[in-house]
């Protein structure tokens, strides 16, 4: 299952972060471990914010990707399932039949 976890650090805690190398020994090292196939880093309602794109072989992993960032960086996490092209493709062959039969 594919998804995107939505990571927003307070402020304070990000300036801690940073300040104390946690921040630039942290985040490498988890992007690594989840095997993440891409993450954009913005500014998200005024902190700073990681937008993280990985795939789960199974929903357990849920904790292990989201706890570290909890404990670590005192983030808010949201973790949300998303779809690439070829994953939309595959839904997109189901919905005429489902449309057939459910819309008419």
């Amino acid at each position: 299952m594919r998804v995107m976890l939505k990571v927003s650090m307070p402020v304070a805690r990000g300036n801690e972060a940073i300040a104390d190398g946690t921040l630039q020994r942290v985040l490498p090292a988890l992007l690594g471990d989840m095997k993440a196939e891409a993450a954009y880093f913005l500014s998200y309602e005024g902190q700073r914010s990681a937008l993280i794109f990985c795939d789960l072989a199974d929903p357990s992993q849920i904790p292990v990707l989201a706890e570290p960032f909890f404990m670590a960086l005192e983030a808010d996490v949201d973790i949300y399932p998303v779809m690439n092209v070829e994953d939309l493709s595959k839904g997109m062959a189901g919905l005429q039949q489902m449309a057939e039969k459910y819309l008419s």
